[in-house]
């Protein structure tokens, strides 16, 4: 007589157990990124009613050096510009706002695979990559756009009326906002890199030099074609590479055999 209890059911053949896991994973991706999307939503139909006064501020750094007397005036060329540009500025501005709340979802679905010497080490790292983008967006928008525009439209021939598109510097401020909130993760990557054992503090202080040459090579690709503009991304770009050498050394941990054989002298 056969024991049926014994026997797996239909049900239990049906579905193999590895693939259960990874189902269960991506319903959980899916719930994350749903989250995400609804909080980017909401923050943005909160603040949509003030998208004329947020475009507004945004552009203060070029409507502040422009002479309204003399007919300098941000413009609009397309019919539909003036309602787009704000409200697509809104969105971005959700989308800042909720970077936290995106990166905690984010780090809630990959830390329970984590082991807790990870944990210990990425926390602090997802942490101090959101200030420094923020510092860096806060860097471009209180010291780098006002003196960039006040060049701009001093160096303008007196033939000339200064008046920009406002989607056109829309799309550059906001260019402006992401190289810099990029470059400022300068000393986040260095740690990482330490970390992860490709390097050395001492390997890239003896690298300061070719990286000098391409952080001033970087800014002629992510500023405008202007001395000023990139002297005002590559100096910052090199002082966070100091600084990430600096941060780099409390992580490093280096290995006692490589050191060994490096202190043992040469026959």
């Amino acid at each position: 007589m056969n024991d049926t209890s014994k026997n797996p059911s239909a049900s239990d053949t049906d579905h193999d157990p590895k693939e259960l896991p990874l189902v269960s994973h991506l319903v959980e991706l899916r719930d994350r990124l749903l989250r995400s999307v609804a909080a980017i939503f909401i923050v943005f139909l909160c603040l949509i009613a003030w998208a004329n006064d947020i475009y507004e501020f945004v552009s203060a750094p070029l409507t502040s050096v422009l002479d309204a007397a003399a007919g300098e005036h941000i413009i609009a060329t397309r019919p539909l510009d003036p309602f787009l540009a704000p409200f697509k500025l809104t969105f971005m501005l959700a989308l800042f706002i909720c970077i936290p709340y995106v990166l905690h979802q984010a780090w809630a679905f990959v830390s329970p695979g984590l082991y807790k010497n990870e944990i210990r080490i990425s926390l602090p790292i997802i942490v101090s990559s959101v200030i420094l983008f923020y510092l860096g967006v806060a860097f471009s928008y209180f010291i780098v756009l006002g003196f960039l525009f006040e060049f701009f439209t001093n160096i303008a021939p007196s033939v000339v009326t200064v008046t920009p598109d406002i989607s056109a510097n829309l799309d550059f401020v906001m260019s402006m906002f992401l190289a810099f909130g990029l470059v400022f993760e300068i000393p986040v990557a260095t740690v990482l890199l330490v970390i992860s054992g490709v390097t050395t503090p001492k390997a890239l202080a003896e690298k300061r030099s070719y990286v000098i040459i391409g952080c001033f090579l970087a800014a002629t690709v992510l500023t405008p074609p202007d001395p000023f503009s990139q002297s005002m991304l590559a100096i910052p770009m090199c002082l966070l590479y100091e600084v990430g050498i600096i941060a780099s050394r409390f992580f490093y941990r280096p290995d006692k055999d490589n050191d060994a054989a490096e202190e043992k002298p040469a026959a």
